[in-house]
């Protein structure tokens, strides 16, 4: 599958969500200041209800924000996203190249081209021999596989990712994040992907972003310095790998312990 890198930039500068409650109004996210480079993998962390959830909800359009800028383009032109969650989403009633295909529908692309981008997504993720199956006849990670396809089939500049592979138990968990660090590493998209993982965050990204208890806020951004292409068993296993993984945990700690007390 030959790809186009079009990956998106990002820039977003004082941003500020507020909701208006029976209680008065919650800050959830409060001077938010983030570059993001065309290409660039960012995983953000954060405890529970810090708003990482928001921002990236913000950044697909299907939230405003109550104040700042964010601006999305790659070399000058408004691209398109694609959200993956941490339940697949596929339509139950549809097999597994309907459901990557439905995109492409919608945007009315042609039946040919169709066919061929279908293809090769599936090829992508693995699942050319699945084609015909329905979610129910497929595994967690396979149809996690069948929503990370139907993703790239439009060949978007950014890759949203909300915690995709929580609810996988572990070798599934580690099977796909092999998998999207080297379909990343093929396409060159630009992905921001949220996790409460710090070894997911590593493995994964290239930058990771620590948020504050709520109001959510960037507390430190960190460069993860392990180059590509990454073996995810043998790098999770490295002496400077539990290193940074320490060094994260103490900047998070704080900010866990925060929230709790918060819930109480």
């Amino acid at each position: 599958m030959t790809v186009e890198r079009r990956g998106a930039a990002i820039s977003i500068k004082a941003l500020r969500r507020e909701f208006q409650g029976s209680a008065g109004t919650v800050v959830a996210l409060d001077g938010v200041d983030l570059e993001v480079a065309a290409g660039e993998f960012v995983c953000i962390v954060g405890p529970s209800g810090c708003g990482k959830s928001t921002l990236l909800r913000i950044l697909a359009g299907l939230d405003r924000q109550t104040s700042g800028t964010i601006d999305i383009d790659a070399a000058g032109w408004r691209v398109q996203n694609a959200m993956v969650f941490q339940e697949s989403g596929l339509f139950p009633w549809m097999t597994v190249e309907d459901n990557v295909a439905f995109g492409l529908m919608t945007r009315g692309v042609s039946g040919k081209d169709q066919v061929a981008r279908v293809d090769a997504a599936l090829k992508l993720v693995g699942l050319g021999r699945f084609r015909k199956h329905y979610p129910h006849q497929l595994s967690g990670g396979m149809r996690q596989r069948g929503a990370i396809a139907r993703a790239f089939v439009t060949d978007p500049g950014m890759l949203l990712m909300d915690e995709p592979f929580a609810a996988l138990d572990a070798q599934n968990r580690t099977i796909l994040q092999a998998e999207l660090v080297r379909i990343w590493e093929e396409t060159g998209k630009t992905v921001v992907y949220i996790t409460h993982s710090i070894d997911e965050a590593l493995l994964l990204g290239d930058r990771c972003v620590i948020m504050t208890a709520q109001p959510g806020r960037f507390k430190e951004i960190i460069d993860v310095p392990f180059a590509h292409p990454r073996n995810i068993m043998a790098l999770s296993t490295s002496t400077k790998f539990n290193d940074m993984k320490l060094a994260i945990w103490r900047v998070l700690e704080e900010e866990v312990n925060r929230a709790r007390a918060s819930e109480l």
